[in-house]
């Protein structure tokens, strides 16, 4: 069975900082990208950030492009999300997803697997 568990979400002051993790387990991860979407109170969800588990590529919305950055460590199958800087944008539901193409990583429809998600709230 796919699973993607996202953890570390929480309550943080603007200017604040928050480390997202995603374990990643029943598929093979090196074949995956890993890629992190978020949706915020009525709006759609936007691909944020993706990581290729093979090449260590990254890849960057403009949205958060300085101030996050995704890492992963394959020996645990597990990508990190370090989000800086943080503001009351930045608020939302944060989710890992896993992408046999990594092409179009920011486009939803193309996710293979996703992760129930973690609450990132920031407070002014």
């Amino acid at each position: 069975e796919v699973q993607l568990v996202e953890s570390g979400g929480g309550l943080v002051q603007a200017g604040g900082s928050l480390r997202l993790s995603c374990a990643a387990s029943g598929f093979t991860f090196d074949d995956y990208a890993i890629a992190w979407f978020r949706q915020a109170p009525g709006k759609e969800r936007e691909g944020i950030s993706c990581i290729s588990t093979s090449d260590g590529s990254t890849y960057y919305a403009d949205s958060v492009k300085g101030r996050f950055t995704i890492s992963a460590d394959n020996a645990k199958n597990t990508v990190y999300l370090q989000m800086n800087s943080l503001n009351r944008e930045d608020t939302a539901v944060y989710y890992c997803t896993a992408n046999w193409i990594i092409d179009h990583w920011s486009d939803p429809d193309g996710v293979d697997y996703w992760g129930k998600g973690t609450l990132v709230t920031v407070s002014s």
